[in-house]
């Protein structure tokens, strides 16, 4: 009985040890939005391409992108900024349509930029972007659905973005 109850444990170890590490995905469809947190200091969430994920502003690298409510204007604006210090987002084009804007999304394999911008600005539904991280990476993007309200006196901004992200350094996006 002594025998069994050790061999039975030594499986349970093994099988607990053995952890399966997923693949970080290169696309997908994620939501960013402009609401601030307080922690010991302000932040705010952002994505991170080469995660795959909402990550704060503060502390630490931070997101590639965050998204910005540009109230500068008459009427606020959205915007998408980057924390690398160089321009790095590049207009593909502004469609009538959500189809229209997938197909140019679907259709676009290769980066042909000579001029960058230093913010996605503005941002609306159906726009397709390249943005280049400080890494040298690109990631296609398509504005899926934008929010641009005031919400309890404060200007609120949301985002929905399709995205393909390319991590292997080259202009070719991955299929």
């Amino acid at each position: 009985m002594k025998r069994h109850l050790v061999l039975f444990l030594a499986i349970i170890s093994i099988l607990s040890g053995c952890t399966k590490k997923e693949a970080t995905r290169t696309s997908g469809i994620d939501t960013i939005d402009n609401i601030t947190y307080f922690g010991t200091t302000y932040y705010n969430y952002g994505f991170l391409f080469s995660g795959a994920k909402l990550v704060k502003t503060y502390p630490g690298t931070g997101p590639d992108i965050t998204l910005y409510v540009n109230i500068d204007n008459v009427t606020p604006r959205l915007t998408l900024q980057s924390n690398n210090l160089t321009p790095s987002f590049y207009k593909v084009g502004v469609f009538t349509d959500a189809a229209g804007a997938q197909s140019a999304f679907d259709d676009l394999k290769t980066v042909t930029v000579t001029q960058w911008q230093d913010m996605a600005d503005p941002i609306n539904d159906n726009q397709v972007w390249i943005y280049k991280s400080g890494t040298g990476n690109y990631t296609k993007i398509r504005i899926v659905s934008t929010v641009n309200e005031t919400r309890s006196s404060i200007a609120y901004g949301e985002c929905t973005f399709q995205w393909v992200y390319q991590p292997d350094g080259s202009s070719t996006f991955p299929k």
